[in-house]
């Protein structure tokens, strides 16, 4: 049988022990946090704890937390009927709601001219370029940047934020809106009036707990400086491809004008995220290759890399439309060691020289 290894975890992190304990002792709450006696007082204790967890991780205050069913939720009652700006390299659950006008540059920063009506993310799942936010801006999607690189979002300046839990080792299906203090937001789900009366609607209590315990852990992680370990085992990565095929490009490392990465004006990338492209190979059959072969990877964001075209996301940064169509995105997580790398690019590497004697 074929060992697998799992490097995808910018689509979903693993479930973390601390959150998988958490909901399960959670599921002993019968009482509705809304109700008043004794058991609803135990449910909800539960969920504020789960609630200051994620705000302390994150950087900001408990009560500005409004617990969602995942980001996408999140970003829809931050940016409904605002008529925001963003650029295309933004997810869909936001450029769904904005007009993606926002110019991008080769390395795919953006650059925003009313901050105040443009969301704008904190990291690029893709090709994990971090961005320099603007003070003032609307909205943030912080989802990919939560729990692998320090920040507070106290500290960014601004008004809104967008996180999901199964980024960073919680359950799936649920997020939070986070707010700067004294914003006001309407409710899009309108009844009971939960969540401070932001949005409406029974708790997911056993969500909400995993997610908790979840960041409370992944806060633990960054600071004894795992995700620092977790860099250097994706640049080895990156090296061992590079030496298996001098023809691959490097989105964020690089741009289609400068091929050795710019230097010191090249910006700063998630630890653990590596877009490559091979020109001649579309990104879809190399996940295809590499599942077959025993590695979990993508072709872009999981809730697009599914349909077969090249990525909106490199397009935007310039990349000609075969080039964005040939990419694959490693994505890595703490516990992944050098060996197991490696390992992969020797694979792929094997992969890739067959693909390229099939088309002559």
């Amino acid at each position: 049988m074929v060992e697998r290894l799992y490097l995808d975890w910018n689509a979903t992190a693993p479930m973390r022990a601390e959150a998988r304990a958490a909901m399960v002792a959670a599921m002993d709450l019968v009482g509705n946090p809304s109700s008043v006696h004794a058991e609803g007082r135990a449910a909800k204790s539960a969920l504020e704890r789960a609630r200051a967890q994620v705000a302390e991780a994150l950087g900001a205050e408990g009560q500005d937390v409004v617990f969602t069913s995942g980001a996408t939720e999140a970003a829809a009652l931050a940016l409904e009927g605002r008529g925001a700006h963003c650029a295309e390299i933004e997810h869909e659950a936001v450029s769904a709601w904005c007009a993606p006008d926002l110019p991008v540059d080769g390395f795919g920063r953006v650059t925003v001219a009313d901050p105040a009506q443009s969301a704008l993310q904190l990291a690029n799942s893709e090709t994990g370029v971090v961005q320099d936010l603007p003070p003032g801006l609307w909205l943030s999607d912080l989802t990919q940047a939560f729990g692998k690189i320090p920040f507070a979002f106290n500290w960014l300046e601004a008004t809104c934020g967008i996180v999901s839990a199964h980024k960073l080792g919680g359950p799936k299906g649920v997020g939070a809106l986070v707010l700067r203090r004294g914003t006001d937001i309407a409710a899009r789900l309108k009844g009971g009036g939960q969540e401070m009366g932001r949005r409406a609607g029974t708790e997911n209590l056993l969500g909400a707990v995993g997610f908790g315990a979840a960041a409370e852990a992944a806060a633990r992680d960054l600071d004894a400086g795992v995700w620092d370990e977790v860099a250097e085992i994706r640049n080895i990565l990156k090296l061992a491809l590079e030496e298996a095929d001098q023809t691959l490009y490097f989105p964020g490392w690089e741009t289609t004008r400068d091929k050795d990465g710019a230097g010191a004006d090249r910006p700063a990338l998630l630890p653990n995220t590596l877009s490559v492209i091979a020109p001649g190979w579309k990104g879809e059959t190399q996940v295809m290759r590499m599942d077959l072969a025993g590695f979990a990877i993508s072709a872009g964001s999981a809730c697009s890399s599914g349909k077969v075209r090249a990525s909106r996301v490199l397009r935007a940064m310039g990349w000609p439309e075969e080039q964005a169509g040939s990419a694959m995105r490693v994505s890595l997580g703490p516990g992944i060691s050098r060996e197991q790398v490696l390992r992969f690019a020797a694979e792929w590497g094997k992969a890739r020289k067959k693909a390229l004697e099939r088309n002559g």
